[in-house]
């Protein structure tokens, strides 16, 4: 095993521009690993925190409930209620596309209830959001976007117990 090496306070700006970059080359666990160096030397770093459960988001199209989990775990140590808010709605949202990506039986209902998770999220986060930040508002709108474009997304129907003879 190899012990890792301790990142300097004075490079965490450029490492978490690094993570970001990572992310956009689609290119998450890299984005990842450097979130978690940046967070051994400042445990509260905020940005890292967002940009690692972003960064775990984007494996929801590989191992679905443990990426999902991974990512959730996460939201309770950002400071903020707006954004821990924002970013369940987020995980919620990714957590749904990834549902209608990867299809099986079942997969429209279950990205039904997500995209239903993720805009009630929204919501709540637009409550909280300060003055012209309406990131909420438009993530909301996606979704509305998504499900009214996608007829075939709708709840899981209810089973009827039948009566014993």
């Amino acid at each position: 095993m190899f012990e890792l090496k301790t990142l300097s306070a004075d490079a965490i700006p450029r490492s978490l521009e690094r993570a970001e970059r990572y992310r956009l080359l689609n290119e998450p666990a890299e984005a990842e690993s450097i979130c978690l160096d940046v967070l051994a030397v400042d445990t509260d770093n905020q940005h890292a925190l967002v940009t690692l459960l972003l960064a775990r988001t984007d494996h929801f199209g590989e191992r679905l409930g443990a990426a999902v989990r991974r990512a959730e775990e996460v939201i309770p140590r950002l400071h903020d209620a707006y954004a821990r808010a924002y970013y369940t709605g987020i995980v919620c949202e990714r957590h749904a596309k990834a549902r209608l990506a990867n299809g099986g039986p079942g997969s429209e209902f279950a990205a039904h209830d997500q995209f239903l998770a993720a805009m009630h999220w929204f919501e709540k986060a637009e409550a909280l959001a300060p003055p012209g930040n309406d990131d909420a508002t438009l993530r909301w709108n996606t979704c509305a976007r998504i499900m009214n474009g996608n007829p075939h997304l709708q709840p899981a129907p209810q089973e009827r117990e039948q009566p014993l003879e």
